[in-house]
């Protein structure tokens, strides 16, 4: 899972991306105001700010570096450029992977002896 966080003016935003299931959740101050599932390298979220102006998250995947990149642009303008590394995503997708086997080996073990 892919985190982003930035404080602009008064508001925390927050998306997250699943790697796995293709979920992304966008946050406004801790209230949810996007989700959609994306399977493709890029994707789009529009919101409207505390202060009425409008404001973009631009979540792509850079193919040479292969760093997930989130561009934040207010009134068309880029505020910020969050980048998250290989190495992050490898990470989670390892302790995904992890997880999911453990509960699979724990149910083998809990049929086996039931």
């Amino acid at each position: 899972m892919a985190i982003f966080k930035y404080a602009l003016n008064q508001d925390n935003i927050e998306l997250q991306a699943s790697n796995w299931s293709g979920l992304e959740e966008m946050f406004i101050n801790g209230k949810r105001v996007s989700r959609k599932l994306n399977f493709s390298q890029h994707s789009k979220h529009n919101l409207t700010l505390k202060d009425g102006k409008a404001a973009t998250l631009l979540l792509l995947l850079d193919p040479s570096t292969e760093q997930l990149v989130c561009h934040i642009y207010k009134q068309n303008n880029l505020v910020a450029s969050l980048k998250q590394g290989k190495k992050e995503l490898y990470r989670s997708r390892q302790l995904t992977q992890q997880a999911i086997l453990s509960i699979g080996l724990m149910l083998v073990f809990f049929l086996t002896f039931n």
